[in-house]
Parts: C-alpha cells; sequence; structure tokens
C-alpha cells in the first residue's frame, strides 16, 4: 500500500507542476490583467474560461486532487502532506526548462535544501 501511496502523491505532485506551468502559459496568452480589465470582469472571466490551456491546467489540478484523496485515505496526513513540498522543488525547475525563466544559484540551493526534507521525511 506505501508504494500505491507514493505513487499517488507523485501523480498529485506532478499535476500540480503540470498545471501549474499549463496555467502560466494560459495566462500568458490571456495576457497581463490590469485595471481596464478589471473594469470588465465579465469579459475577463469569460476570456480566461475560454483559454484552452487555463482550462487543461485547471483539469490537471482536478487529477492531482482526486489522486491526493485516494493517498489521503491510506497514509497519515503528517507522512503525506510533507511529501507535496515536492512541488515547491519541481515547479521551478519545470518553469527553467519549460518557460525559459532564470534560477539563481540560492534558488537551486533551495531546492537541494527541499530534496532532502523530503528524503528524510520519506525515509521516517
Amino acid at each position: 500500500m506505501v508504494n500505491q501511496s507514493f505513487v499517488l502523491i507523485l501523480i498529485a505532485v506532478i499535476c500540480s507542476v503540470a498545471g501549474q506551468v499549463t496555467l502560466k502559459l494560459g495566462m500568458t496568452a490571456v495576457g497581463a490583467i490590469g485595471g481596464e480589465a478589471l473594469a470588465q470582469p465579465a469579459q475577463l472571466v469569460l476570456r480566461v474560461a475560454t483559454t484552452p490551456l487555463v482550462l487543461v491546467g485547471l483539469g490537471l489540478y482536478a487529477l492531482g486532487a482526486v489522486a491526493w484523496m485516494t493517498v489521503l485515505s491510506r497514509v497519515t496526513l503528517s507522512f503525506a502532506y510533507p511529501m507535496l513540498a515536492l512541488t515547491y522543488a519541481i515547479t521551478p525547475a519545470a518553469a527553467w526548462l519549460v518557460l525559459g525563466e532564470a534560477l539563481p544559484a540560492a534558488r537551486w540551493a533551495g531546492i537541494a535544501v527541499i530534496c532532502a526534507g523530503v528524503f528524510l521525511i520519506a525515509r521516517s
């Protein structure tokens, strides 16, 4: 059951990371939301809600939520929840790879610390 739970945790993490990257791509297509857009909320909501990448991103979150709820039905929260910290490590790496975002050395160091913490929790 623990191995299956690890797989489900990874599915939840991957869905979260993919959802974030996809939402970023979708919202980049929508454009920056400033005062003009906020002055016309119905048009803004329609524009966001009809952007395919936004919908895919939200769908990925929904899939991840289903995987996460399954995890919660199987393992303790004190074990499972810290595993979600992997999203804080993988999302910036995905942004670097997919979106071409810069990751300074200090951010890479933070990612390493997060991964070390998750490793320690996984071994407990």
